[in-house]
């Protein structure tokens, strides 16, 4: 029996290039407008039993390939829970073996965050007591930059997710600090409610999502290099949430994402911005310190290196809303290997601990405040 193979559904993404019985060739198809590609989700449709050899080719020129040794593929059967298969990397070759439990297998570069979830997620929370949902604006393809807010403190916190629509953890991530948020028996999140107002925005690029990219909207556009100078023609997904956060402030933010190379979770800051104040920084580090002590899966060893003095990228998100608000802001990134420190052989790096992280990092934010 030949197996079938198709990414015709959102997020989805692959190319088949050749089939032969239970075995595949195929590569990733490359953002719309652009040369990134990385992120991959389909579907194998076969019999219970094939010895599945899928693989995947040309990732020598991917956006990160440096994120393919020691890399292992995610599936599920029922879209829900999520698993490790056996990955080899070699030459540019990702080579995917399993032996089929199911006549349908779902495979992806990381657990998936459908749309159709994004929008039971904002559904559900909006019913919540306390909660006010804003459309901010809305992305090229006409979908919706949604916010939901929360608390009634001074101090003004934004929270934000898939600049880069391929790094699904970071919506987990905010699931989880959504959960949090709105359970009435959490001490921290009563206690974040009366010194806060919480803005959260659960997908900054829904566009990018739907369409299985890995980096970019739909015009190509790397939108964490647009916040010094966002336009309605490029990045419109931008502009509506600076345009928001200019309304309201900033004291403290988060933008969380996913790196394909370290595998460990660890955050990057704004040391470099041209008006550094040392207070600012100094709470930045003992957050840093903190969430290191409230969580074993967080690490200070591994991570970016820091900008030099006036050197920061002020077009990324964490430097911009630095410099310009004063915030506390910070770049959080989850890996797509597993944690290192803290190895899961079943399902690495996964949805429950993304959503734990996020757990942990309010826990923390209390603390600081």
């Amino acid at each position: 029996m030949t197996i079938t193979i198709n990414a015709a559904f959102d997020s989805g993404n692959i190319v088949v290039d050749a089939i032969d019985g239970t075995s595949a060739r195929l590569s990733i198809r490359k953002d719309r407008d652009s040369d990134f590609f990385q992120w991959f989700h389909f579907r194998v449709s076969c019999a219970v039993g094939d010895a599945l050899e899928l693989a995947i080719t040309g990732l020598d020129a991917s956006a990160y390939p440096d994120g393919w040794p020691r890399y292992a593929a995610r599936a599920s059967y029922d879209r829900d829970c999520w698993f490790r298969l056996d990955t080899s990397y070699d030459a540019g070759t990702l080579t995917i073996r399993h032996t089929a439990e199911s006549p349908v297998l779902y495979i992806a570069y990381f657990a998936p965050f459908s749309m159709e979830r994004h929008h039971d997620l904002v559904a559900s929370i909006a019913e919540c007591e306390g909660v006010t949902y804003r459309c901010l604006g809305t992305s090229l393809e006409g979908q919706p930059i949604d916010c939901l807010e929360m608390g009634n403190g001074d101090t003004q916190v934004w929270l934000y997710a898939r600049q880069h629509p391929g790094e699904s953890m970071a919506e987990w991530w905010i699931e989880g600090a959504l959960e949090k948020l709105t359970d009435p028996a959490d001490p921290h999140a009563r206690s974040l409610l009366k010194k806060c107002r919480f803005h959260i925005v659960p997908n900054m690029n829904p566009d990018g999502s739907c369409r299985g990219h890995l980096r970019t909207n739909f015009a190509g556009v790397n939108l964490n290099r647009e916040w010094d100078n966002p336009t309605a023609a490029r990045s419109p997904e931008v502009l509506c949430v600076r345009n928001a956060m200019d309304e309201t402030g900033v004291d403290w933010a988060m933008d969380v994402h996913g790196d394909e190379a370290i595998p460990a979770v660890f955050i990057a800051g704004f040391e470099g911005i041209p008006s550094l104040k040392p207070e600012q920084l100094q709470k930045y580090k003992a957050f840093q310190t903190a969430l290191a002590a409230n969580t074993p899966d967080f690490q200070v060893e591994l991570g970016y290196s820091e900008s030099a003095p006036g050197k920061a990228n002020l077009s990324m998100s964490t430097t911009q809303l630095a410099e310009r608000f004063g915030a506390v802001s910070m770049t959080i990134e989850m890996p797509f290997k597993d944690n290192d420190d803290l190895p899961d052989p079943v399902a690495g790096w996964s949805p429950e601990r993304s959503k734990l992280l996020a757990h942990a990092c309010l826990a923390t934010l209390d603390q600081m405040l």
